[in-house]
């Protein structure tokens, strides 16, 4: 026998030892007893001993242990009948570590043991401490099963997870696809005119042609756009608005110019290119809506040096949000420079927004373009943006987007009081 402070130090994790259900079978209350005792001196806690040996195999039944310390021969239930009923009963890929203790140290009996399920095999007369330290490595052992078993189970469900998200995304592409597919088939695209207004006579200079989609629920254009191009759509969707919006260039008149939207994939294809070559260049604006970054410069600048040359002009959408930035404007060198409403919106009250605004009339001026401010809500922004030299704008103030008969000439009104 050795001292109890020997045992503790001869483990390494004593917490592994802890919270773990251990249970002792032997028909002799003494080796029971001598048993618990050497175990709890290890550190090992939630002991329960049988000296009947079917007593304790209806307990592990109901409820398997951590750790099974099983002797061998007894009356009524010998351990390897008790071996053979248990597994049976547990369910497939339970792990029970199970130490066997006999007075048989042949090894047919080891061989038998082991082969009905036992994990390790001690023979009787056995040393204290190699009872404790073969407890405690079975102990680890299924410390460390159960700790693989929640892992997998974990694993298992994040599959699981992502799989089913997998599922749902698919799932919502195919729905989406579906419905950019009926507004395609169907014509469910209207085109809408936001008139552009000068500033220096409020007389109407142009329009820019916008997308409406008339299924329901309602949802912006910009969600439609997004959702196309989300399902490989977003280029035919692209196409078919501009192509709808050009083919009412006939009823502006003829010094007015239409703005039509592109984004920079659009840009740079031989479809755009073949759809406004259909149409006088120099009543067209290509207005390059930019919400991503612009991939190749070389093929934008390329495909847009093509359509400057039968007179189209190009316009920067977006300035001052999103990536329509200093260096997008410096690498486009556009002809109209439309301001942002994110820029336009409050500027009469917020000093860095027309120090911005003020920034980029001058830049304009540099390279020969022209300022367009977007989403003019209120007189006091119109006060506002006619102070700082812009010279075009556009927004509820002037007029809503409508039809091209809804178009009027000058819009007096909108300048009431400015």
């Amino acid at each position: 026998m050795i001292a109890e402070s020997d045992l503790s130090s001869a483990l390494s994790d004593a917490s592994l030892l802890h919270e773990r259900r251990v249970v002792v079978v032997d028909d002799h209350p003494a080796n029971v007893l001598v048993l618990r005792r050497l175990l709890e001196a290890g550190g090992v806690v939630g002991i329960e001993g049988y000296t009947e040996p079917r007593l304790a195999l209806d307990r592990c039944l109901q409820s398997p242990p951590d750790l099974l310390l099983l002797d061998l021969r007894m009356p009524d239930l010998d351990g390897l009948t008790f071996l053979a009923e248990l597994r049976a009963a547990l369910p497939d890929g339970a792990f029970l570590p199970v130490l066997v203790l006999t007075a048989d140290d042949s090894a047919e009996a080891r061989s038998r043991a082991l082969a009905s399920g036992a994990k390790d095999f001690l023979a009787k007369p056995f040393d204290a401490t190699e009872v404790v330290l073969r407890a405690r490595n079975l102990l680890e052992t299924k410390a460390l099963y159960s700790r693989l078993q929640r892992h997998n189970v974990e694993l298992q469900a994040e599959l699981d997870e992502q799989l089913a998200q997998e599922r749902r995304e698919a799932e919502e592409l195919a729905r989406l696809a579906r419905r950019v597919d009926d507004a395609l088939a169907h014509d469910s695209i209207t085109m809408v005119f936001q008139p552009i207004v000068s500033l220096v006579d409020g007389c109407l200079i142009g329009v820019e042609a916008l997308a409406r989609f008339s299924p329901e629920p309602y949802r912006p254009p910009n969600e439609w756009f997004a959702e196309a191009a989300a399902v490989g759509r977003g280029v035919e969707l692209e196409l078919k608005a501009v192509a709808q919006g050009l083919a009412q260039l006939g009823g502006l008149a003829p010094d007015l110019y239409m703005s039509v939207n592109a984004s920079p994939t659009v840009a740079v294809g031989p479809e755009l290119g073949r759809l406004l070559g259909a149409y006088p260049g120099d009543r067209l604006v290509l207005e390059l809506t930019e919400h991503t970054e612009v991939a190749d410069y070389g093929a934008l600048l390329d495909a847009l040096d093509g359509a400057r040359h039968g007179g189209l002009r190009i316009a920067v959408d977006d300035t001052g949000a999103g990536y329509a930035g200093l260096q997008h404007l410096l690498r486009l060198r556009p002809n109209v420079v439309k301001l942002d409403m994110a820029l336009t919106r409050g500027i009469d009250k917020d000093p860095a927004r027309r120090a911005l605004a003020a920034a980029l009339v001058a830049f304009a001026a540099e390279i020969g373009a022209v300022i367009v401010a977007e989403g003019v809500e209120s007189a006091d922004e119109l006060r506002t943006l006619k102070a700082l030299g812009i010279s075009a704008a556009q927004g509820y103030r002037l007029a809503p987007p409508g039809p091209v008969s809804a178009l009027r000439p000058t819009y007096p009104e909108a300048f009431a009081g400015v």
